[in-house]
Order: structure tokens, then C-alpha cells, then sequence
């Protein structure tokens, strides 16, 4: 069986990979020779074993992990070789979500949702929180959006695991982002309330049109939110596709091995494995056409 990758309408490109390598000081290779475009509007989930190189991708989007070799582009603009003034202006448009949530937990909820502004005023201004009403009505309007208004004074650690990654979620949208990154945003909540987070970042990337790129563990997410997956395996991608495409054996080829019950968010059997069978790395075209 043959595995197509996706072709990709021609809609603006916001985020291009040029021959990305990173190597870090222990010699471990995080990323081989990436070369990469996501486009405006895309909702990318990333996927692939721990180790594989997810977080180190989606972290040198806005250099929280700054690369070894090539050249990452944001809509047009190297961020690689960017610094002082212009690389802020490129990271204010990115906003980051963490599996952690990092709020600060003894801050009200509205505070930690400005604190997503302050890239857009100087540090005086914003040690002393002295953000201007229109920055607090945009505060409100990204927790009307998640649905947490009611609890803008609040403070963040008298909120629940979900309702905190939603605050996280907030704060990144009253950046007003072009894009926004999520390291493994539902890996520390519960089944319900993943689905909620994650229903709320597909409806922001629908309505709002911000790219979004998600590192996700369970297998059966990537293929309900996804517009485009993509498998990662020791630092290379392996798979680019549609979430149709991403068949239980393309996931047994990204993982070099079987999937996992504790893989699949719905799986109700522990202990077992879905599928046994491991194509072979001929059967999966990458995205420059040429057989791995």
C-alpha cells in the first residue's frame, strides 16, 4: 500500500523549515535536515514517539531552542538570524502553550491573560500592570472565547487543570498571534476535559484563522482536529498527510512499532495492542516525493 502525502492548496506560507538541523552539546540530534512549509490557517498536529524531535521542532518556531544549521522563516521573515527589536516583534506574533499551563497561580485570571500583552508596551508599564483599557477588554474577549469570563478575578490556582490550560489559551490569543504553539496541551487533563481544550483550539483556528501547531500524543486526536499530520522519527519527518491518510499502520511506521492502547484517548481494553503490522518504510512517500 501506497501512503500519499498531502498536496497542500496554495494558501499563504507562514512558517518555512530550510534544511533545519539541531544538534545539542551531548551530540544528540533533534531535527535532521527539516525542510517544511505550514501554511496560513492550518491546524498541524505533530506526532511521534517521545524523543522523536516534536518539542524541539515546535520550540524552534519561536526560538525557545535555537537551531544548529538552516534557516526558519515566520510569514516572510528569518527568525533564525533576527535579534533585539526585530526578533520580538517576530515572537509577539507567536503565542506558546505548555503542558504545564505557566500561569502564575497566585495572579488573578485576568492578570495572567494581559500578561499575554506585554510584548506590545514597554517593561516599565508592565511591572506596574499598567495596561490600557483596551488591553483589558481584549483580555476578556479571549476568556469569552474559552468560556471563562465569569472567572476573570479569579485567582489561576482556584481553577481546575483544564480550566487553567484554558487561561493559557487566553493569554495567547490577547497576543493577537498569527500563530500559535501548543506542547502536548491535554497530556495532564482528563479525557473530557482534553476534548474541551481541544474543541476550543480547533474553533479558534476555524474562526480565527491562526495557524496552529500541536504536538499530541493520542493517535485518535491528531486524526479528529487535524487539517495535516505530521510524524516525526529520530529527527526526521516520515509522514505528512491528511488525518485520512494517517491509517493505524502510517502510525505503527511513525513509531517503528505497533500502537498502544494508552496511545488512543478512547481505547477502553488496557494491555492490548491495535494494530501488529509495521509497513515497510518504502511504502511511505515524504513530502518531497522520494521514497524513505
Amino acid at each position: 500500500m501506497k501512503y500519499i502525502i498531502l498536496n497542500i492548496e496554495s494558501w499563504q506560507i507562514m512558517i518555512t523549515f530550510n534544511d533545519v538541523s539541531k544538534v545539542y552539546p551531548n551530540g544528540t540530534k533533534g531535527l535532521n535536515h527539516i525542510n517544511l512549509t505550514i501554511n496560513e490557517g492550518e491546524l498541524v498536529v505533530i506526532v511521534g514517539l517521545s524523543g522523536a524531535g516534536k518539542s524541539t521542532l515546535l520550540r524552534s518556531i519561536n526560538r525557545l531552542i535555537d537551531i544548529s544549521e538552516g534557516d526558519i522563516q515566520i510569514n516572510g521573515q528569518s527568525i533564525t538570524s533576527a535579534s533585539g527589536a526585530k526578533l520580538r516583534r517576530i515572537r509577539r506574533g507567536i503565542g506558546m502553550i505548555f503542558q504545564s499551563f505557566n500561569l502564575v497561580k497566585r495572579s488573578t485570571v485576568m492578570r495572567n491573560v494581559l500578561s499575554g500583552r506585554v510584548g506590545h508596551h514597554s517593561t516599565l508599564r508592565t511591572v506596574f500592570g499598567m495596561f490600557p483599557k483596551e488591553d483589558h477588554e481584549l483580555a476578556l474577549d479571549a476568556l469569552a472565547r474559552v468560556n471563562l469570563q465569569e472567572k476573570a478575578y479569579s485567582r489561576a490556582d482556584q481553577l481546575s487543570g483544564g480550566q487553567q490550560q484554558r487561561v493559557s489559551i487566553a493569554r495567547a490569543l490577547a497576543q493577537q498571534p498569527q500563530i500559535i504553539l501548543a506542547d502536548e496541551p491535554v497530556a495532564s487533563l482528563d479525557p473530557l476535559t482534553t476534548r474541551q481544550v481541544m474543541d476550543d483550539l480547533q474553533r479558534i483556528n476555524q474562526e480565527l484563522q491562526i495557524t496552529t501547531i500541536i504536538n499530541l500524543h493520542f493517535i485518535d486526536l491528531a486524526r479528529e482536529y487535524a487539517t495535516r499530520i505530521i510524524g516525526l522519527r529520530a529527527g526526521e519527518i516520515v509522514f505528512d498527510g491528511t488525518p485520512e491518510e494517517a491509517t493505524d499502520d502510517v502510525f505503527s511506521h511513525i513509531y517503528g512499532r505497533p500502537i498502544h492502547r494508552d496511545e488512543v484517548l478512547g481505547a477502553n481494553a488496557p494491555g492490548e495492542d491495535i494494530v501488529t503490522v509495521i509497513p515497510d518504510a518504502a511504502d511511505i512517500k515524504a513530502t518531497s516525493g522520494e521514497p524513505l
